[in-house]
């Protein structure tokens, strides 16, 4: 059987979405992604400039490695939010557990924001972050494989490429927007007020973000496919979950390894790139005597190539629902193996070779952040969905990618081998390539377990011209 993208067989009833619906689902989605993920790009430009010296002002050397330790606690508990939230969701629905996982991550973002300095109560001031770390790693562990599930059952076959790439729109526009607001700080303040009080305002500004997010998806219907499974299977809603876990090691023990190993080099290039470069331009080089830049340049560099991610994160999207995901992750594996090391040495070699190597590491990153929404949900039925997308996504990122920062900075300390991030980059290409090699073509395809589904908007006679020619519409263009 050939893995080319090919149109669903409409051999049962079609189910049919209003297309403002769609859009709106996929805007909750993205919306509540900006606060989820803003968070993470608020610690990693910050780790370097304040956060470092707020927690650990008496580590000396190894502050960074500490405040990046601390930062990757939060993956340590995602699996647990994976193992919890998503049976949950796969349980009562995907609204209800999404709107509580935005809930819990704005107001622990917010505590962050307010815990004292290490100078005002000690060690507990490191503890409660790490408290507050562990509590946005529980969140996380049920919210981005619970915005995968949600979009991609409700964005229609022939375009839940494009769609399902909003979400790493809204993930890329939070990593964004922390940036941009830590680099106008960085830029405004004198480096003693950002210490003792600037570093807390964008922790604080997430609240309007979460309210936002949580506003938006209560608003919600649960997904179409939840929908005809509760319809057809109601005692499902009472599946022990024993008997989920069970259904899954059992029978999709394969298509979760390859899932994991996607999982694995796409995050372990977005780590590398989003929370790591920050510390490796502004403190690492410095430290070894290598011409680095300064907090603000290091910011403005990685908004730019953030920018340029956000502009071409469609277009890859509808691409993929063209031509397929498979061709489009095997191109994305095998140029983050060709790229790892020419983009780490491009970054010692002054302002220019760093923009440049920034925007090889970001040109990988968006091939996979474009793609792998719209892919990682096809792996799993609809009864098992989310559960399953939580257990295996935190549970790869947790082991491999969410710690990635941490040691490769201890890695680079301890032995002074400043290509420490090309070699996790090249192992993670060649997980990736080999991981898309045995993947199974989705595009265009009907989610297992659930009825093929179109728009109300692919249903509309396409407009016409004045000589009564149809006119080709933008979404029809990758088909």
């Amino acid at each position: 059987m050939s893995d080319a993208p090919r149109r669903p067989r409409r051999r049962g009833p079609v189910a049919i979405e209003e297309e403002r619906t769609v859009r709106r689902a996929a805007t909750a989605a993205a919306v509540g992604n900006v606060a989820e993920w803003y968070d993470f790009g608020l610690f990693s430009y910050l780790a370097a400039t304040a956060m470092s010296r707020v927690l650990y002002p008496e580590a000396g050397r190894w502050s960074l490695v500490l405040t990046l330790g601390t930062f990757a606690a939060a993956f340590l508990v995602r699996p647990l939010g994976g193992f919890v939230l998503g049976p949950l969701g796969d349980r009562i629905g995907r609204t209800r557990v999404l709107a509580f996982t935005v809930l819990l991550m704005t107001v622990a973002t917010v505590a962050l924001g307010l815990v004292p300095s290490y100078e005002s109560i000690g060690i507990a001031a490191p503890l409660l972050v790490l408290l507050i770390r562990m509590l946005q790693g529980f969140s996380a562990g049920g919210e981005y494989t619970g915005a995968l599930t949600l979009v991609a059952e409700y964005a229609p076959d022939r375009r839940r490429g494009f769609f399902c790439s909003r979400l790493e729109f809204g993930t890329i526009t939070g990593y964004t927007l922390g940036a941009g607001v830590c680099g106008v700080l960085v830029a405004a303040l004198p480096p003693q007020d950002l210490v003792s009080w600037g570093w807390r305002i964008p922790f604080v500004l997430a609240l309007p973000l979460g309210v936002a997010g949580i506003y938006l998806r209560m608003r919600l219907e649960d997904t179409p496919a939840f929908r005809q499974l509760m319809e057809r299977s109601p005692a499902l809603a009472t599946m022990p979950y024993r008997r989920a876990m069970q259904i899954l090691l059992t029978r999709y023990r394969g298509p979760a390894l390859v899932a994991g190993g996607l999982v694995v080099a796409w995050n372990v290039v977005n780590y590398v790139l989003t929370t790591y470069m920050p510390t490796y331009l502004t403190g690492t080089l410095p430290r070894f005597g290598v011409p680095g830049t300064s907090p603000a340049g290091a910011g403005a560099a990685l908004v730019g190539v953030m920018l340029c991610m956000l502009c071409a994160i469609g277009g890859i999207g509808r691409l993929s629902d063209r031509i397929g995901r498979k061709p489009v992750l095997l191109t994305a594996g095998l140029a983050t193996v060709v790229v790892a090391l020419p983009a780490v040495w491009l970054l010692r070699t002054g302002v220019v070779g760093q923009v440049v190597g920034l925007l090889l590491l970001g040109a990988v990153l968006v091939c996979f952040a474009a793609v792998l929404p719209a892919t990682l949900p096809a792996q799993f039925p609809t009864m098992v969905r989310y559960g399953g997308l939580g257990v295996v996504f935190n549970v790869f990122v947790a082991a491999f990618a969410g710690t990635a920062p941490t040691v490769i900075e201890a890695a680079v300390t301890a032995t002074g081998d400043l290509d420490w991030p090309a070699y996790y980059l090249l192992a993670a290409g060649v997980v990736g390539t080999v991981s898309a090699f045995f993947l199974r073509e989705s595009a265009g395809r009907p989610l297992a377990g659930a009825a093929p589904l179109t728009s109300s908007a692919d249903l509309e006679p396409p407009p016409m011209s004045p000589d009564g020619v149809p006119l080709e519409q933008p979404h029809d263009r990758s088909h």
